[in-house]
């Protein structure tokens, strides 16, 4: 009897080392103006590149200062509105990445 609990701990040991092996870490990120933390794949990153040019940062690994925005329309509208880019950034954002942003989340 002993034997059998040894042999059934052993295999709950190895069960729990494979269950964690199997969950992969998402990296959460937060949102700029609404300031919600989601996967970084449900958000979209512009940057202020080391030339201090803005762009819209779709592989996530851009050099330079980026800033987090939800994939919804009303949150661009509102950053648009609000100039919330334009704060985080520290630099003017041009309307043509608003439009190109709006785009994408249509």
């Amino acid at each position: 009897m002993l034997k059998i609990l040894r042999k059934l701990k052993k295999w709950e040991l190895v069960l729990n080392l494979v269950n964690k092996m199997k969950m992969k870490k998402v990296p959460m990120r937060t949102c700029a103006l609404s300031h919600e933390k989601l996967p970084k794949k449900d958000l979209i990153r512009i940057v202020k590149t080391p030339e201090g040019e803005i762009i819209i940062d779709l592989t996530g690994k851009q050099n330079g200062r980026g800033v987090y925005l939800k994939k919804e329309i009303e949150v661009i509208k509102k950053a648009r509105e609000s100039k919330a880019l334009s704060r985080h950034l520290e630099t003017e954002v041009p309307s043509f990445i608003y439009e190109e942003l709006e785009e994408m989340t249509k």
